[in-house]
């Protein structure tokens, strides 16, 4: 899940209540149906630092509840604000995501390293969305080669 460090960034989720943010501002129909339809409680999460001057994995969190409307969509006073949409049959969704721990940046250049990870979503061309899937083998590879690389 990637979020931008000036807005939400892992130092922050560290520091809210419970060490849980919910999950705001996802306007991408593809990203809100993974947090919708694929997301479960309790399912890890890379969080990824974007648009900065080093972008990367910063931390690891957890999905911390099921999908619900997305508040922002209906205040207009909102950057997310979307008048599209109805509270009735609400158009944007979100997940709460507790964080477990900071890491150290992992970067696109490192990731591209390791050819374990070149099917990787996150690593295909012209990929902007901000919530993606990653497998298990991914997962695995990357918090116990990348992450934990110096406790094994």
């Amino acid at each position: 899940m990637k979020s931008e460090p000036d807005e939400v960034s892992i130092d922050d989720a560290l520091a809210a209540p419970d060490q849980t943010v919910a999950w705001t501002g996802v306007r991408n129909y593809q990203a809100r149906n993974f947090m919708r339809d694929a997301m479960r409680v309790g399912d890890g999460v890379f969080f990824y630092h974007s648009s900065c001057a080093q972008p990367g994995i910063a931390g690891v969190a957890e999905v911390a509840s099921t999908a619900y409307p997305d508040p922002t969509q209906f205040d207009s006073a909102s950057l997310y604000y979307d008048p599209k949409s109805d509270p009735a049959h609400a158009r944007w969704m979100l997940v709460d995501i507790r964080a477990v721990k900071k890491t150290r940046l992992i970067g696109l250049p490192e990731l591209r390293l390791h050819a374990e990870l070149e099917e990787m979503i996150l690593l295909k061309k012209g990929n902007r969305l901000s919530v993606m899937p990653v497998t298990s083998d991914e997962w695995y590879y990357i918090t116990k080669k990348l992450i934990n690389k110096n406790k094994q």
